[in-house]
């Protein structure tokens, strides 16, 4: 049998991305300010009894870099993302199937577009597979509780 052309594997593997990777995040929206909703995440998270490892400042870093890469609109008024882990959720869904690795840290975002001011989104990605399903329950969770949706 012949070697695969390591070009030819790389152009098949881009074909072979599963539609699940594909799916649209979970998103609540709120009115309540930028800074206000931050902080109720932060504590919803906290409040689960976990540690927050990151903490992104992606709409800081954008301003910060906008004319650099040739930015030509200003995005967001705020955005951040939490990564965190949970020791409980994590060894489940990793003793369901090893690969869940690659999904943490998990992560929750919210941001306050430009665009749309007075309106604060708050979500996260998908975590595909009825394996994760533990970890969409525990972010769900712990927006819902934030934003006092339950």
């Amino acid at each position: 049998m012949q070697p695969i052309p390591k070009l030819l594997f790389s152009a098949a593997l881009a074909f072979t991305i599963p539609l699940a990777a594909l799916a649209e995040p979970t998103v609540y929206e709120t009115d309540e300010p930028y800074e206000d909703a931050v902080f109720a995440v932060r504590e919803a998270i906290i409040g689960k009894g976990l540690v927050i490892d990151d903490e992104s400042h992606v709409g800081d870093m954008l301003d910060r870099t906008k004319e650099d890469v040739g930015g030509e609109k200003d995005l967001y008024a705020g955005a951040i993302s939490f990564g965190f882990c949970s020791a409980t959720v994590s060894r489940q869904v990793m003793e369901a199937d090893i690969a869940n690795v690659q999904y943490c840290p998990y992560n929750i975002f919210v941001y306050e577009a430009v665009e749309n001011p007075g309106t604060v989104h708050v979500g996260f990605r998908d975590y595909p597979g009825e394996s994760m399903a533990p970890v969409r329950e525990l972010l769900d969770d712990i927006v819902r509780s934030a934003l006092m949706l339950d």
